[in-house]
């Protein structure tokens, strides 16, 4: 720990010395020249008047003997005449043969006047000597320097001394001060470990009858973790409660499903989403074929509902979904093994487009995401918003076998749907997960219907966001459009007489089983290398979106170009392949979007593509998730480049796929994903040359260093799977309704006393 504070303090001293000692030099150097430009002119007036004298009569004795009698000054050197014809007349014996008749530079600086000579550096000037304004010719003087670099030499010893000493002393008080407030920090932690420390403001005054608790108060400087410590705390607590009961360490399906039942008694539970996780759609045969979205969404929670089972509601929008249903509407899935029932819900074509493509995507969508996109928002739209939350809200209540089912609602398409089901199901616990990033204050206040949002959403019994950035944003916003009482430091809001907590569950994928049927990576690089016509050696970039602004594909491809441009050699040994789902193709900007797309492709692909080899692939088109492992498996760097998203499961699939540990994650600064993946390359989409360099240092990146971040990374992502996500939520919806339920028999118990006291 004292190399971590003495070591850089090195280092700034060092620089410190490197740049201030030729600063030094140059300055002292200055002083020197201006003071020997000054004795040389000195030195000139007092030889002036005798030559004067001595010159038109070419006493040539006298000249030599007031020569020799001016360089008996140990720094003068030597004394020369030059005539007007630029001939050397006079000298003294030590004058260099190489300097003649010098004459001063019309340009050179401050420094024109010195000259190195063998015997070392000089300063030379010369001067007009005059007789009745006639100039007899010019006296050019010799000065040693000798003296400077010895002086020069001392001073830097001097510099070199004190820093060395500064940096001694500085050294060692830093790392006495660090010492000291290093053991108060872990004598602090240990406290709160062992439960001895409290914040100020939560010591209790003792009562005459108790014993008085030896209580430590908080340092001042501890006070901001104390809340993040006891609830690290409380989770350890419940993660050890869970392995009592026969759990294993990792989150799995077995032990959600055993939560379920030890917890919440197995009750029901009901999944709303607007995408369905399995559509089906005709053929050109006339066929019927199953397909999987492309979302991050379905691929989270379907995993969630594979483990417990349940009903998943959402809207039915394939070709063939109406002839897949029985007369309830309701379809097993997945196709294969069925675990859990799929509900559909049907919509008009008017009110799709209002819902979802005018409200939620025009509207929402980009007011959530900041992508310089100006939301839309219409009175029609709006309408339909609400009556479409209102049938999804129908189908939760008909769906329910209980009073009090577990509902879990996914996302921004169903805002209002939490308290219509509350006024229906009171009881249930309903679990809100806002899966996009959430704005601050003032960008939410452009929504007309910020309030009814607020009011719908609050209908939860928890409310969810990817990162404490978010969560922290829904507080603010309430705070300032609603009345409401809210608990900063246990994430509550007070709203209407209920309660609702509102906390971050970074969501995750299913960690993969083994799969026989998928390749190998070498197996997968030398198929997808075959199917796109390039060598076996040739470097592949990945990237799988959807087709959608806020995804920063055209910040990607610049970064490609860049790269390109800063590194011919990688020109026909590269090529980058997109995978971009079509994404509500209806809407204008996503129309606009995908032409900007595609030219951007062309031109690029012009620019740097010869024959058949093109520097980018766009596959603009759905991938099941086999065709995406093999992907992923196959390429050496996968580039998520998101200007704005809640998570990303794309950069967590990648590692997934990743069981050869190698291959570079080149991540978005402004995804939730970069604040749990340190070791991917973190990036500011937006800066293109960081992106390029970043591309670039990934496909160059050596095996050993690719394998340290790799394995780092792959170990967080399958601890923190998504049963761990789903079960955090659950096991808090577990302790809010044993808390209800505690207050229920105490309401009910109070009821009772006040009847037997009348």
């Amino acid at each position: 720990m004292s190399l971590r504070f003495i070591l850089p303090l090195a280092l700034v001293l060092g620089l410190f010395a490197y740049i201030v000692v030729p600063l030094l030099d140059n300055i002292t150097l200055r002083w020197y020249v201006r003071d020997l430009d000054s004795r040389a002119e000195l030195l000139a007036g007092t030889l002036r008047p005798s030559l004067t004298e001595y010159l038109p009569a070419k006493d040539t004795a006298r000249i030599d003997d007031l020569f020799q009698g001016a360089t008996r000054d140990e720094r003068l050197i030597a004394l020369g005449f030059c005539d007007n014809a630029g001939k050397l007349v006079y000298k003294t014996a030590q004058f260099p043969a190489s300097i003649g008749c010098w004459t001063t530079p019309t340009s050179g600086g401050l420094y024109k006047s010195l000259a190195q000579l063998p015997q070392g550096q000089v300063h030379l000037s010369e001067t007009p000597v005059m007789s009745d304004a006639q100039q007899l010719g010019r006296l050019v003087l010799v000065q040693d320097m000798s003296f400077v670099e010895r002086r020069n030499t001392d001073t830097k010893r001097f510099i070199f001394a004190f820093l060395a000493v500064l940096a001694v002393l500085i050294s060692l008080m830093t790392v006495f001060v660090a010492h000291l407030s290093w053991r108060g920090w872990l004598a602090a932690v240990k406290d709160v470990l062992r439960g001895e420390l409290l914040s100020k403001k939560n010591v209790a005054a003792p009562t005459d009858a108790t014993p008085v608790p030896i209580i430590a108060p908080a340092p001042a400087e501890m006070q901001p973790l104390i809340g993040d410590l006891r609830e690290l705390l409380q989770e350890y607590h419940l993660e050890r409660q869970g392995e009592n009961n026969g759990w294993t360490s990792e989150w799995t399906p077995e032990k959600l499903r055993g939560l379920l039942e030890a917890d919440l008694a197995g009750d029901q539970v009901l999944v709303v989403s607007n995408r369905e996780p399995y559509i089906h759609t005709k053929t050109e045969e006339g066929g019927i074929k199953v397909q999987r979205p492309a979302s991050g969404l379905v691929t989270a929670v379907e995993a969630v509902m594979r483990a417990c089972s349940g009903t998943w509601i959402a809207h039915g929008a394939g070709s063939a979904d109406r002839e897949t249903v029985d007369k309830l509407d309701h379809v097993p899935v997945p196709p294969d093994n069925p675990s859990y029932t799929l509900r559909r819900v049907w919509l008009t074509e008017e009110e799709e487009q209002g819902y979802y493509y005018g409200f939620a995507n025009e509207g929402m969508w980009p007011l959530c995401h900041i992508a310089h996109v100006r939301p839309v928002f219409r009175s029609s739209d709006w309408d339909q918003y609400v009556k479409v939350n209102r049938r999804f809200a129908d189908a939760v209540i008909a769906e329910a076998k209980t009073d009090n089912p577990v509902v879990l609602v996914q996302d921004y398409h169903f805002a209002l749907l939490p308290r219509m089901v509350r006024e229906a199901l009171p009881k249930a616990t309903i679990i809100t997960f806002w899966h996009i990033p959430w704005p601050n204050s003032e960008s939410f206040g452009i929504c007309p219907w910020r309030e009814e949002i607020l009011d719908g959403l609050l209908g939860s019994t928890i409310l969810g966001f990817h990162t404490p950035f978010h969560r922290k944003n829904f507080l603010e916003t309430v705070d300032r459009y609603l009345e409401t009482r809210i608990e900063p430091e246990a994430s509550t809001i007070s709203y209407g007489g209920e309660m609702t907590q509102v906390e971050d569950y970074p969501i995750s994928i299913a960690w993969p089983d083994e799969d026989p049927n998928l390749p190998d990576v070498a197996t997968c690089r030398a198929e997808i290398r075959a199917a796109i016509g390039v060598p076996a050696d040739h470097l592949l970039g990945i990237g799988v979106d959807r087709l959608d602004y806020t995804k920063g594909i055209v910040e990607r491809f610049q970064a490609v170009e860049r790269m390109l441009e800063q590194q011919p050699g990688m020109v026909g040994h590269f090529t980058f392949i997109q995978i971009a789902a079509p994404s509500r193709a209806s809407l204008d900007e996503y129309q606009s979007f995908d032409t900007r797309v595609r030219k951007m492709v062309e031109r690029i692909n012009r620019r740097f593509g010869s024959g058949d080899y093109v520097p980018i692939l766009l596959k603009a088109e759905h991938h099941g998730q086999d065709a995406l492992q093999r992907f992923f498996r196959a390429s050496e760097v996968c580039m998520v480049t998101s200007l704005h998203d809640g998570m990303n499961l794309v950069a967590k699939e990648f590692i997934a796929a990743r069981e050869d540990e190698m291959g570079v994650l080149v991540l978005s600064q402004f995804t939730g994903a970069a604040r749990e993946l340190h070791e991917a390359l973190i990036i500011n989409p937006y800066h293109i040359e960081q992106g390029a360099e970043a591309l670039y240092r990934g496909l160059v990146m050596p095996p050993v260093e690719q394998r340290e971040r790799m394995k780092s990374m792959r170990a967080r992502v399958k601890h923190f799977n998504v049963y761990r996500w789903a079960g955090r939520m659950l096991l808090d919806a577990s302790r809010l309704r044993q808390r209800d339920k505690v207050m229920t028999k105490i309401d009910a118990h109070r009821r009772l006393s006040r009847r037997k006291g009348v």
